[in-house]
């Protein structure tokens, strides 16, 4: 193994799953620009998630769509033109 790769700095951080609003305090050198007050009464820094282990569908059982970039909406507007009236 090589050495000097990885980040020393491990911090507690909250992490957030911004489709199912859950929450969680781990460990993590990934930067982060905002913080939130946690459960405890400290402040960590917050990094917002799209998916996590509680709406991913492998762990879940169930298909969900997320749609966090608009995307669907885009792909319509722009193949609207083409669609049979």
């Amino acid at each position: 193994m090589r050495k000097d790769i990885h980040p020393e700095e491990y911090r507690l951080v909250v992490f957030r799953d911004m489709s199912m609003d859950y929450s969680f305090l781990c460990k993590s050198a990934a930067e982060a620009k905002e913080t939130v007050k946690w459960e405890d009464g400290n402040e960590y820094p917050l990094i917002k998630l799209e998916i996590s282990h509680k709406s991913h569908p492998f762990y879940t059982g169930k298909m969900k769509l997320v749609d966090t970039a608009g995307r669907i909406d885009k792909f319509k507007t722009r193949y609207a033109k083409y669609s049979k009236k």
